[in-house]
C-alpha cells in the first residue's frame, strides 16, 4: 500500500490540505515554493489584480519557458513535476 501523508500547501492565498507519497514531500513543498515566489513577483508588478489573474499569468510563463527550451532531462522532470502537481491539487479541490 501506499505511503501516503496529509501536508499543508499554500499555494497564493489558499492553503490545500493533500495526501501525498512520503518521498514525495520535499518535492512538492519547493515546487509550492517556487510557485509563490512567482506570484508574489508579478503581485509586486503588477499591483491592482486579483489572485487568479496572478497564477495565470504563472502558469502562462511556466508553459512559454518550457515552450521555448529544448527538450532536456530537466524540463521533462519540471513537465512531470507541474502535472503531478496539478494532479494533487485537483484531488484536493474534488474531496472539499
Amino acid at each position: 500500500m501506499q505511503n501516503l501523508i496529509p501536508i499543508n500547501i499554500v499555494v497564493g492565498d489558499r492553503t490545500y490540505r493533500i495526501k501525498i507519497e512520503a518521498n514525495e514531500e520535499e518535492k512538492v513543498r519547493k515546487m509550492a515554493k517556487k510557485l509563490n515566489e512567482q506570484l508574489a513577483t508579478y503581485k509586486s508588478q503588477y499591483a491592482g489584480k486579483d489572485m487568479q489573474d496572478y497564477l495565470a499569468m504563472v502558469l502562462l510563463s511556466i508553459v512559454s519557458e518550457q515552450s521555448n527550451a529544448t527538450p532536456s532531462t530537466d524540463s521533462i522532470t519540471s513537465s512531470i513535476d507541474f502535472q503531478s502537481i496539478e494532479s494533487i491539487l485537483d484531488k484536493a479541490l474534488n474531496s472539499k
